[in-house]
């Protein structure tokens, strides 16, 4: 069992109903016990009718934990070289990620996968890039500060030197005492408040959302409404694994009635002729060790995918028209070097992946649409800045 599982009930995403474009909804009411802090919090901060994400119960959504929170995110305290914190690798600017193919830790370390975006995480069924295990946001706030294999923030054995910082800082010692007043600092306390913080990283206010939400026909572009409905069209398929208010199938809101704990093989690597990925990163078959689940990711959402290359779980794809050439021939062709491999060719990539008989009109329509899903107010909202500053 986690060491955080006895915090954290679990469980349950969306569908998409279509006008002239396709949105994402709600399923039926919620069955399980609502989380009176965060309804009122995501009700202050959301449009009506966009779906609340899910939070357990048992982790309040106070103002409090989201400033003591933020103040963590922010704080090199949290890192054993003492010039690292989770911004490091999760800028604002850059919609909550850093720019890098792979991840560089506070040792120095390279990281064999790109750090994802945080944009929206509170819709995440499943966290990282493949694991069904994890899904809760405090445990998964363990493995950047404590983990070993990488080492990230490089706070392994360091917990009491941790709590002892926090500790000895007067503006700490009013945060905790505000946000947790029955309770001393702790580790615990520390990763409950990042969740907290990290749940109201939210994009709701790109062009997309104005219409699709606040129904703002003006709001898109011609160009970005032929895109948007070759994105929720059959031709395409990009809804099927991008689909969702999150534009991700792995989604979870307040209403979700089952766990999408889904993953995907694209068909970027194929070594061996039977879909093999490089030795170094294998997807969701490193957890489950069954040869089914090589080379399976998460999807990760599309809000502000304008601003987060270099894509894919290891940053192997530039800029998004990479992406788009990789997805319209049906998979990844690599003519040379220790990956070469057709991933067209693959056995394990997945169904939706196959070749598109595109037009540059097309590909033009769907770029434009994919920046239509960048929420610039996020980028610089003083709610999810630097309090250190």
């Amino acid at each position: 069992m986690s060491r955080l599982a006895s915090l954290l009930p679990t469980k349950p995403v969306c569908l998409f109903a279509t006008a002239a474009w396709l949105l994402a909804c709600d399923g039926p009411a919620p069955t399980e016990p609502v989380n009176p802090t965060a309804d009122a919090y995501f009700d202050r901060v959301l449009p009506p009718n966009f779906p609340r994400p899910y939070v357990p119960e048992s982790e309040p959504m106070t103002d409090e934990r989201i400033a003591l929170g933020k103040h963590l995110f922010y704080d090199t305290r949290l890192s054993g070289n003492g010039t690292q914190s989770c911004e490091s690798c999760h800028q604002q600017q850059l919609a909550f990620t850093d720019g890098l193919a792979l991840a560089i830790g506070s040792t120095g370390e390279s990281h064999f996968r790109s750090s994802m975006a945080l944009t929206n995480v509170a819709y995440n069924a499943t966290l990282t890039w493949a694991s069904p295990f994890l899904s809760e946001l405090p445990e998964q706030a363990l493995l950047p500060m404590f983990g070993e294999a990488p080492v990230e923030l490089g706070m392994a054995g360091q917990e009491a030197e941790l709590l002892q910082r926090l500790g000895d800082d007067a503006t700490y010692q009013a945060l905790f005492a505000a946000a947790f007043p029955d309770e001393a600092i702790s580790v615990r306390a520390v990763v409950l408040a990042l969740g907290a913080f990290q749940r109201t990283i939210l994009s709701y206010r790109s062009p997309y959302d104005r219409l699709a939400y606040l129904g703002d026909e003006a709001a898109l572009s011609e160009g970005a409404r032929r895109g948007m409905d070759l994105f929720f069209g059959e031709k395409y398929e990009c809804f099927h694994c991008h689909g969702t208010v999150n534009f991700s199938d792995a989604t979870k809101t307040a209403n979700s009635t089952f766990d999408e704990v889904l993953f995907h093989n694209t068909g970027l690597y194929n070594l061996d002729g039977l879909g093999a990925y490089p030795a170094s990163d294998q997807g969701l078959m490193r957890v489950t060790a069954k040869p089914g689940d090589m080379g399976r990711f998460r999807a990760p959402t599309l809000r502000n995918v304008a601003l987060t290359a270099p894509y894919f779980h290891d940053g192997s794809a530039a800029t998004l028209d990479d992406v788009l050439d990789h997805y319209i021939r049906g998979g990844r062709l690599i003519e040379g070097g220790p990956n070469a491999g057709d991933g067209a060719l693959s056995p394990l990539r997945s169904g939706f992946i196959k070749p598109i008989d595109a037009t540059p009109q097309e590909r033009a329509d769907l770029l434009e649409f994919l920046h239509a899903l960048t929420d610039e107010a996020m980028l610089d909202d003083p709610a999810l800045a630097n309090p250190w500053d």
